[in-house]
């Protein structure tokens, strides 16, 4: 089951939050909880009631291990090295087990047998949110736990599949706050809009964008040259179908938490306006490169001992966050290819002496929003090709080697122009993987869009757990800022309407795979 499913959308979050509200109103708080966590097991045994019961034995592990280290004395560090060994090293089986005996056998020419063990659905989320989990409460910074409530944190399913990582300390006082789990009119509206427009990013946006990124991606992995204008195309609509798949998945976790009274932090933040590589991620998976940084990045040592050192932290990070995305060597260069972007960017600026003074006028795009878009879609490239061969098929095109080719149809509509650029090397055939200048002018809008346009957190002045830290996501004005009002409501009907008319095309949300 996916969020959008109508078996998610029309049967299962109706029940799950109109008996959550029920209990919560008429019975306890105890019982609405309990609603709650049951609804969060249905979610996940709907794939796998094996899967769900070795998740729950494994959290109930992490729950003991987690209650020794807040309370016991002897051995802490030891039982928190065994926790996170035991975490990483189930994640290691059923993730990278088979892509290790795969190379074992294409190095040293073995004949190891793989296991085509069946990856639990998020279990790359789980682990990282149980290791921070183990890491604070060795540091003795958890509050308010439970081991009832532990469960709850751990199996809420609007970010049981794909995140956000969310901290313990985000989560459990909002399960003790029952004022604010009450909810009213309003709230609902709000929680229920963002989720309207998360799922038309998914099924109207994102889910259009996979069959032209497809259809380009699967060429090249069968050895079809792919031509100049169908590769850049075909990497611009996969950027724009990852972003605005990851983006929807984000609105509807955050929408449908709401609809339950609880906040889950921002988890992205219009990525593609970043003006350098450190910009691009702290806007992207933003839970994500926090977990990074305060469990990886500063215990390696952070920027603590010189550029050199910094540089080389930076790209190992990102080297170990490209292989948590997927067992597959394009995976791993992906991850190196954005370290050494990292490490060059914390160099250029630890050269200039920092960052670079804000100018005085705001400016809507600059060279800086160009390349750091330019390198960051030249790299999901590899993060989508099926194998090396195929990346390699993608960037040769990206750059010319296979040719430009136009449809057929308009050498006639070009005239003396297309004989020209016929005898100049352009080939002229039947349009298969190249959409023509409709497909170039969609493209070309959707780009408008994440550029200029404002971003859901900003539509809604939502600012997640942390006031704090994300109040510059909500501007002070927005001529379109939403409100709980008449045409704000038949906008989101509308949109609502047309989504349920296309969820039946499918298409699994892609962090999924993760």
């Amino acid at each position: 089951m996916v969020f959008s499913q109508y078996e998610f959308l029309l049967v299962f979050l109706p029940l799950a939050v109109g008996g959550y509200h029920f209990l919560l109103n008429r019975v306890s708080d105890r019982a609405a909880l309990g609603w709650l966590v049951a609804a969060s097991f249905a979610f996940y045994g709907y794939w796998s009631w094996l899967h769900l019961a070795f998740l729950v034995v494994l959290c109930l592990a992490n729950a003991g291990l987690g209650l020794y280290l807040l309370h016991g004395r002897a051995a802490r560090k030891g039982v928190l090295v065994f926790g996170i060994v035991l975490n990483l090293g189930l994640l290691g089986y059923f993730k990278y087990f088979d892509f290790m005996v795969a190379n074992a056998n294409a190095l040293l020419k073995l004949d190891l047998a793989p296991h085509h063990v069946l990856l639990p659905l998020g279990i790359s989320f789980f682990v990282f949110q149980k290791i921070a989990f183990l890491v604070d409460a060795y540091r003795r910074s958890v509050a308010n736990f439970t081991v009832s409530g532990f469960v709850l944190f751990v199996f809420f399913f609007p970010q049981l599949i794909a995140g956000p990582i969310v901290h313990h300390r985000e989560m459990m006082p909002q399960f003790q706050d029952r004022l604010a789990r009450r909810a009213t009119l309003q709230a609902f509206a709000f929680g229920l809009s963002i989720l309207i427009v998360g799922l038309t990013k998914k099924v109207l946006v994102a889910d259009t964008l996979a069959d032209q990124a497809s259809r380009v991606f699967d060429a090249a992995a069968a050895g079809t040259p792919v031509a100049l204008l169908e590769a850049w195309c075909g990497m611009i609509a996969y950027s724009l179908q990852l972003y605005f798949d990851f983006s929807g998945y984000c609105d509807m976790a955050i929408g449908i938490a709401l609809l339950f009274g609880f906040r889950l932090p921002v988890n992205f933040n219009s990525p593609y306006k970043a003006t350098s590589l450190v910009d691009f991620w702290r806007r992207w998976h933003i839970t994500l490169s926090r977990f990074l940084r305060d469990y990886l990045y500063i215990p390696l040592g952070g920027n603590r001992h010189g550029a050199a050192r910094h540089a080389a932290t930076v790209f190992v990070v990102m080297l170990l966050g490209g292989l948590w995305h997927g067992a597959g060597w394009t995976f791993v260069l992906w991850g190196a290819v954005h370290g050494a972007g990292l490490a060059a960017n914390h160099l250029w600026r630890h050269w200039r002496g920092g960052d670079a003074k804000p100018s005085r006028g705001r400016r809507l795009f600059s060279a800086g929003h160009l390349s750091t878009f330019v390198f960051v879609a030249l790299a999901w490239v590899l993060f989508r090709a099926a194998d090396l061969d195929a990346a390699a098929t993608m960037y040769r095109g990206i750059v010319g080697l296979n040719g430009i080719a136009l449809p057929e149809s308009y050498l006639g509509h070009l005239g003396a122009l297309g004989r020209h650029l016929a005898a100049a090397g352009v080939a002229f055939a039947p349009a298969q993987l190249f959409g023509g200048v409709e497909q170039l002018l969609g493209l070309a809008a959707l780009l408008a869009v994440v550029f200029i346009a404002p971003n859901t957190q900003q539509w809604f002045r939502f600012r997640g757990t942390d006031r704090l830290r994300s109040a510059e996501l909500a501007p002070r004005r927005i001529g379109l800022a939403w409100r709980p009002n008449v045409p704000t409501g038949l906008a989101m009907a509308g949109l609502a309407v047309a989504c349920l008319l296309l969820v039946a095309r499918g298409g699994e949300f892609l962090y999924f795979q993760f």
